[in-house]
């Protein structure tokens, strides 16, 4: 069997972004690696959407490292839209802007990058199985196996969450599609970033808006909830939102659709000295608004800096296990997610209150997790108190029970 120093058991955003990560550091050229994937990533399959500073790539960059993702930016907006049933704000986003990144630009940012570097190896190839046997792996895939002393898993497993009751799964599930109006009904640069005003049906629901020019655009109809809903009814939806803008004829240039798992569930727990759980599969989905592309970048630069530790000596001294890292964001999120669990229909209640007076740069600096405590209060205070003294309670009791 072939060996490699590390394998990527798929290559979805994290392992991709921690590749890229590896190349830019150059610590890694003489460690051979092995990318695994049934996807070959040769479509536009996803849209990553993120805030950040005006004209920089994601915070934390090390400038030595030299190479941004700023360079495959579609677009950037400065201002967005929150709205529900009772008002409409236009968010001034300054210092941020809101950028969009296709997927298929990424793939090819990427690869391009792996192409330069003869130790990385790509295979389009179904894991079917891995595991760890003493100080080395072994990953089988449906035509071959391999061996290797570290493992990358980015293969998501929803057994480990659904088996369990302590950590709610809610999920962002959407379908989006990426229309050419006859009527100019976009503005250009304002997007909307989450409008509740849609019939909420019990649940928390909204219309996301990436306007592209004044008569393009991205619409995605998206839900919080336990349960997802036919195709029908997504698409129904924004139907009946383009109807309501004013659209009456229209042409369906790119559909997408996701379901993206939102849980504080510990799936570092189940990492070993050897095999790291990545993206979704080790809980890198920011559990609050099931934003993944910022959380991926920043715990793919840590995951590497991590690396470099102990690259110098010996793989044998990486300990996976050592790895993660809780902290207050990861409490925030739990009790949000245990409320929506509860009373899924109060998701609208929660972000309006957030979003209704309060100042979009401390908040959305909130959601990236770069606030301190008085900042945190400042956006904390404005959701509804009793609401999250209920799940704090509920969180104790539930503690003090196991």
């Amino acid at each position: 069997m072939q060996h490699y120093d590390y394998i990527f058991t798929g290559s979805g955003l994290s392992a991709l972004m921690t590749v890229y990560e590896m190349l830019l550091s150059g610590n890694f050229d003489d460690k051979s690696i092995l990318l695994l994937d049934e996807n070959a990533k040769k479509v536009n399959d996803r849209t990553w959407c993120f805030w950040d500073e005006e004209d920089t790539p994601p915070k934390g960059h090390p400038s030595k490292r030299g190479e941004s993702l700023e360079k495959i930016v579609s677009k950037k907006w400065n201002q967005a839209i929150f709205a529900n049933e009772k008002f409409n704000r236009v968010l001034e986003l300054a210092p941020y802007q809101y950028k969009k990144i296709n997927g298929l630009d990424f793939y090819e940012l990427v690869f391009k990058k792996i192409s330069e570097h003869k130790n990385i190896h790509f295979l389009n190839q179904k894991v079917v199985d891995f595991t760890e046997l003493g100080n080395h792996c072994i990953v089988k895939t449906e035509q071959e196996s391999f061996t290797c002393n570290k493992i990358f898993n980015s293969i998501y497993n929803p057994n480990a969450v659904t088996a369990q009751t302590k950590f709610t799964l809610i999920h962002q599930h959407f379908i989006g599609w990426f229309i050419k109006s006859k009527e100019p009904v976009f503005t250009p640069d304002c997007a909307t970033f989450m409008d509740f005003s849609v019939n909420q049906k019990g649940n928390t629901r909204f219309m996301y808006v990436l306007p592209t020019s004044t008569t393009e655009a991205l619409l995605e109809y998206t839900l919080f909830s336990k349960n997802l809903l036919p195709k029908e009814e997504y698409e129904a939806e924004i139907q009946q939102y383009m109807k309501n803008l004013g659209i009456t004829e229209y042409e369906i240039i790119e559909k997408e659709q996701g379901n993206i798992p939102m849980t504080c569930y510990p799936f570092w727990k189940h990492n070993t000295k050897n095999i790291i759980n990545i993206g979704s599969a080790g809980g890198w989905t920011k559990a609050s608004t099931g934003y993944t592309f910022k959380n991926a970048y920043k715990k793919s630069k840590v995951l590497v800096q991590f690396l470099e530790k102990n690259i110098s000596t010996s793989l044998e001294k990486t300990d996976f296990r050592k790895f993660h890292r809780k902290d207050k964001f990861w409490f925030y999120d739990l009790l949000l997610l245990d409320i929506l669990d509860s009373q899924n229909e109060l998701g609208s209640k929660i972000f309006s209150s957030m979003f209704q007076s309060g100042n979009p740069a401390v908040i959305f600096k909130f959601l990236d997790e770069e606030t301190s405590f008085i900042e945190d209060l400042q956006v904390i205070w404005r959701c509804p108190k009793m609401i999250f003294v209920k799940a704090l309670f509920g969180r104790i009791r539930s503690l003090i029970a196991v």
